[in-house]
């Protein structure tokens, strides 16, 4: 492995080395709209937005928010705030005012970017709410009692509205403004400022804004890509948010640093899906393993060619096996890698290649990446565990977020003094460094004295005919403190029942980890991201057995 780290450019340097080499590649490419930007047109674009935030008053160290479902701009903002040394504020785009305000707020945030709408959420309803002022204060100029470091509200699009610039003007401001002011901004960016602040999911805890910088991402990004032997050639067909990790590091800069192209689908649909790589011939595709299960069980599946399709990820929560055999054969994609790893961690760390054996590909999360340090340690002592030991999996190298903003107890809590990043995930590691994810240390369920790790038993239940996915969670025990239970997402064919579960199981798994409940679902509480929220499962089975009690 070469000592060297793969790069110490920043992402604005790095992008416009990239136009130099193969300016009229495509870069970015919407299907659906007939949008196609090549590398240089879409530099052009990006330069223009940039000057326009300098001349509203964004400098370096900046904090920029962008609140939007995966429209053609966002990009542009995305590559205009790393030019200018500004910190990109992803936005959840399923948050409402409560949780909007938090983050306006917890960032110092001092420009917003928005769209209209997504989903059941209005933005431009909910950003009135939160910001009255904006009825009263100049574009640009906002007094906000609330948020005084919020100075200006940017609508992308073209369509004007009260206190807030459109991404049109700004790209005219841009248009007058030389280069020079520009190129100093790119020259005093370091590869160690904090480029793009995300906020975690919010599966667990109250939400905290992890600080990556240009050098965690960017080289987190290249080696995503190497794992799945990405050249310029390759088209990946991205539908997954870039407002998280999985759209930014593992597709955008997974893409950037080989030169590739990106298909985006703005609003994840199975069909748009299957239609993007056909069209646009795409070799590799992203998804957690609900979309690809929503791929691969749509009614018009069979009428598509996906032949083209080699490699791509599945991530953000558990793959089942049964799912991971049928991504490989039926969607030609026998060179799909799994990858682990988490926001504060760039995010990847573990990650199968593309000639691992199948058999380690559905079921392990890889082997550690390059320049990463990996360790399994006892959760209660803190003491390094050996291979086929459950533990704590913790991480430390170049990809170690800087902290959490503002919040040094808390970054304290999962980054310890020697640098270590403790992800609160359970894993064991095989003598050949495989690491298999058992599991979150708080999802582990006790019954009685004995561990129970969820996704042993999930695993096993996807072997059952009947079940479409299923996830396993711990439910308050009079008896034994912790029983099983299993969430069903059934497939309708054959039809089961409570009672053919239990039966399934029997004589097949112990009988401690027999689900003691079951519950038949047609879907799972999940975040924007795609993670299902497990929480809310366990919240929904200690209501249900309290109710039946």
């Amino acid at each position: 492995m070469n000592d060297t780290l793969f790069t110490d450019l920043t992402i604005g340097a790095f992008f416009e080395e990239e136009v130099r080499q193969h300016p009229d590649r495509d870069f970015i490419v919407y299907p659906d709209r007939g949008l196609r930007w090549s590398y240089r047109d879409f530099d052009q674009r990006v330069n223009l937005l940039a000057k326009g935030l300098i001349e509203i008053g964004i400098d370096k160290g900046d904090h920029v928010g962008i609140w939007a479902r995966n429209v053609p701009d966002w990009l542009t903002f995305m590559f205009a705030t790393a030019k200018i040394g500004a910190v990109l504020v992803t936005i959840n785009t399923l948050y409402k005012a409560h949780e909007v305000g938090y983050v306006i707020k917890q960032s110092d945030m001092k420009a917003l970017a928005l769209i209209d709408r997504f989903k059941d959420v209005d933005y431009l309803s909910v950003i009135r709410e939160v910001i009255p002022e904006l009825s009263t204060c100049a574009r640009g100029k906002l007094q906000c009692a609330s948020y005084p470091e919020l100075k200006s509200v940017i609508y992308i699009g073209q369509e004007k509205h009260r206190g807030m610039f459109n991404t049109n003007e700004l790209m005219l401001l841009g248009a007058q403004l030389d280069d020079e002011p520009l190129r100093d901004r790119i020259d005093r960016c370091k590869a160690d400022d904090a480029v793009n602040m995300q906020y975690t999911s919010g599966t667990t805890g109250f939400p905290k804004g992890a600080m990556l910088t240009h050098r965690n991402i960017l080289n987190n990004g290249y080696y995503i890509g190497e794992r799945q032997r990405f050249t310029g050639q390759d088209r990946v067909c991205l539908p997954v948010p870039l407002f998280h990790c999985f759209g930014i590091t593992l597709g955008i800069l997974a893409i950037l640093t080989h030169g590739a192209t990106v298909v985006m689908v703005e609003i994840f649909d199975p069909l748009q899906v299957l239609t993007a790589i056909q069209k646009e011939r795409c070799t590799a595709v992203y998804g957690v393993p609900t979309m690809f299960i929503a791929e691969l069980n749509h009614p018009r599946f069979s009428e598509f060619d996906l032949s083209t399709l080699r490699t791509g990820i599945m991530a953000g929560s558990p793959c089942p096996m049964q799912v991971m055999r049928q991504v490989m054969e039926r969607m030609h994609c026998s060179e799909i890698t799994i990858a682990y790893g988490l926001t504060e961690g760039s995010p990847v760390f573990v990650q199968t290649s593309t000639d691992d054996p199948i058999e380690r590909r559905v079921s392990t999360v890889g082997t550690g990446m390059p320049h990463i340090e990996i360790k399994i340690v006892d959760p209660a002592t803190g003491l390094e565990v050996g291979p086929n030991t459950p533990g704590e999996i913790c991480c430390r190298g170049y990809n170690v977020m800087k902290g959490y903003y503002k919040m040094p107890e808390e970054t304290r809590c999962t980054i310890d003094q020697d640098g270590w990043l403790h992800s609160g995930d359970l894993a064991v590691v095989d003598e050949q460094g495989y690491y298999r994810i058992t599991g979150r240390i708080k999802d582990m369920i006790i019954r009685g004295g004995e561990n129970i790790y969820p996704r042993e038993i999930e695993e096993f239940l996807h072997t059952m005919p009947g079940i479409s996915d299923v996830q396993v969670v711990g439910v308050p025990d009079e008896k034994y403190g912790e029983t099983v239970g299993a969430f069903i997402i059934p497939s309708g064919n054959p039809v089961i029942s409570e009672e053919t579960v239990k039966t399934f199981c029997k004589d097949r798994i112990a009988r401690y980890k027999i689900p003691k409940h079951i519950f038949f679902v047609e879907n799972y509480p999940m975040t924007a991201s795609g993670k299902i929220q497990k929480f809310k499962l366990r919240e929904m089975a200690a209501e249900s057995v309290a109710a039946q009690a």
